[in-house]
C-alpha cells in the first residue's frame, strides 16, 4: 500500500495577522489603507514587547516572558480580552505596545534568512485593494509616503527585537527565569488561572557574579530586569480592571 506523501505543517500566523504578503509596487499599486480602530486588539490578553519599549509599558502592565525563547510580554487581561481596548480605542494614557502599532505592517522574510520585506496583511479591514478610500500604498511606481513611514517603523521594532533577543538569551543563559501562575476570583464568583509565563527569580539575580553585573550594567540590561520586577505590581491594577480580587501567584 503506497504511504501518503508527508505534507509540511504551516507554521501559525502571527498574532494579528491573517494574510500577511510581501508589499509589491506592480502587483499592490491600487491598494490603499483607510483609517481604522483598535478592534483587531480586543480579543488578545498578550502583546509582544520589545526592549525599548519596556520601561514604558512596565508602568501599565504586568511584562512577563514567554515562550522557549523568554519573550517579553504585556498582559493585558486575564481571559481572551484585552481590558484595555474598549470601542476600538486604546484606554487613554497607557502605552500601546509598538507590536500593535505597526499593524496591518510588518516584515516577511526571504530566502535569505538575513533579509526582509515589507509586508502588509490582506486581512486586515482597513486595507482597500480597490477605489480610492484611503491612502495610497504607491504613488507612481514608488512607495507613498505612507509606505515609507511604515518601513521605517517595521526597521526600527526589526532592530529592536534583535537586541530583545539578545537580553531573553542572557536571562536564559544564566537560569535566572522560574515559571510562575497567577489566580483569581471575580466577584461572580468565577475564577480565572493565568500560567505558562516567566518571571525574573529575584535571588537568582541578586547572585550575579560581579562580572555579569558590569557588563548588564553597561548594556542597560540590570534597569530593564527591575522594570520588569516592579511591573509585577501591575496585576492588582489589572485584576481592578476585572473586577475581581487575585490570590498571589505561585512559582511552580
Amino acid at each position: 500500500m503506497a504511504s501518503k506523501p508527508r505534507t509540511k505543517p504551516t507554521p501559525p500566523l502571527p498574532l494579528f495577522y491573517r494574510e500577511p504578503l510581501p508589499l509589491s509596487a506592480s502587483a499592490h499599486a491600487a491598494w490603499r489603507l483607510k483609517d481604522g480602530d483598535l478592534t483587531f486588539a480586543q480579543d488578545t490578553a498578550f502583546a509582544p514587547l520589545v526592549l525599548g519599549e519596556l520601561a514604558a509599558a512596565s508602568a501599565n502592565y504586568p511584562v512577563v516572558f514567554a515562550g522557549a525563547q523568554a519573550a517579553p510580554v504585556a498582559i493585558l487581561g486575564l481571559e481572551q480580552r484585552n481590558l484595555f481596548v474598549a470601542d476600538g480605542q486604546w484606554s487613554p494614557f497607557v502605552h500601546v505596545p509598538a507590536y500593535v502599532r505597526r499593524y496591518p505592517f510588518g516584515f516577511i522574510a526571504t530566502r535569505d534568512p538575513d533579509d526582509f520585506v515589507l509586508a502588509i496583511d490582506a486581512g486586515s479591514d482597513r486595507v482597500v485593494q480597490a477605489g480610492d478610500e484611503g491612502e495610497p500604498l504607491f504613488e507612481d511606481g514608488k512607495p507613498s509616503a505612507l509606505t515609507l513611514r511604515a518601513l521605517a517603523f517595521c526597521d526600527a521594532f526589526k532592530s529592536e527585537a534583535a537586541a530583545t533577543a539578545a537580553f531573553c538569551q542572557a536571562l536564559l543563559d544564566k537560569n535566572l527565569l522560574i515559571d510562575r501562575r497567577a489566580d483569581a476570583t471575580l466577584p461572580d464568583g468565577r475564577k480565572l488561572g493565568l500560567e505558562g509565563f516567566q518571571i525574573v527569580d529575584l535571588a537568582a539575580f541578586q547572585a550575579l557574579d560581579s562580572d555579569t553585573i558590569v557588563d548588564w550594567h553597561a548594556k542597560g540590561w540590570l534597569a530593564l530586569v527591575n522594570f520588569h520586577l516592579a511591573s509585577l505590581d501591575r496585576f492588582r491594577a489589572l485584576l481592578d480592571r476585572e473586577g475581581g480580587a487575585v490570590s498571589e501567584g505561585r512559582a511552580t
